[in-house]
């Protein structure tokens, strides 16, 4: 079957009754039944071309032997464009420099990250980490009460007690339970933080007033982007300043 027919007969397919038993199937999900039904249903529409082999890796658990397969989830982001730019002219900006970075050619390695920011994904599926401080608000009324399923009843403090305080601030006089999002930030985001933390930050200790801004960072040009730049644009949010003055 020619290309864009396959395509057009696929979406017909995806519209017909077809895909709502391939949809009751799903609600009862056995995985390794999924490439056998899948087939027979491709089938049953005329779409099944043929079969090659295909040599490719596979992921595996060492304690299960099961195939690992993605999981899409949703995720926390940092919006960085604002405070990518002002760590770029930070280092770029020759009328007001406020890090030097040595060698100056990694200079150009800095420019190309921040010149091309995305926004920044902080939360990792893990077992260790700092959690995110995110609280889900589930309420009495809620129709589905799984975690995350409506976006609109996160909350974010810094302990339960305060997220408690918003989340009846949120939902006035609702009958709602609290649930901290099992999600830990990113291992970047978290050592982000090392400049301040070790002057015992967040509290407003002698040590603090005293050495920051730090003076000089040294590390491998290859974290450049991944831990300097992230320590870079926390601190100037955190700390009001950049965390040191140079970089080699």
């Amino acid at each position: 079957m020619p290309r864009f027919e396959a395509r057009v007969a696929i979406t017909e397919a995806l519209k017909s009754n077809v895909f709502n038993t391939f949809l009751n199937f799903l609600s009862n999900p056995k995985r390794r039944e999924y490439p056998s039904y899948l087939l027979h249903q491709i089938c049953i529409q005329g779409l099944y071309k043929g079969e090659e082999k295909n040599e490719m890796r596979l992921g595996v658990c060492s304690r299960s032997n099961d195939v690992i397969e993605p999981m899409i989830k949703p995720q926390w982001y940092v919006n960085c464009n604002g405070i990518a730019k002002e760590a770029l002219n930070d280092v770029m900006d020759e009328n007001n420099k406020k890090i030097d970075i040595l060698p100056k050619q990694y200079a150009a390695e800095w420019k190309r990250w921040l010149e091309n920011i995305r926004d920044w994904c902080v939360s990792r599926q893990l077992w260790w980490g700092h959690r995110v401080p995110a609280w889900y608000v589930t309420l009495e009324d809620d129709k589905l009460k799984e975690l995350g399923t409506y976006m609109d009843h996160w909350v974010v403090a810094r302990d339960e007690k305060e997220a408690e305080a918003e989340a009846k601030k949120v939902f006035s006089g609702k009958e709602f339970e609290l649930a901290q999002d099992p999600d830990v930030l990113d291992t970047w985001f978290s050592s982000g933080l090392f400049p301040l933390s070790v002057l015992g930050w967040p509290d407003d200790t002698q040590d603090l007033k005293t050495f920051y801004p730090t003076v000089v960072l040294e590390t491998g040009h290859d974290i450049l982007f991944f831990w300097v730049s992230a320590m870079v644009m926390l601190e100037m949010i955190l700390g009001g300043d950049v965390p040191f003055q140079k970089f080699s």
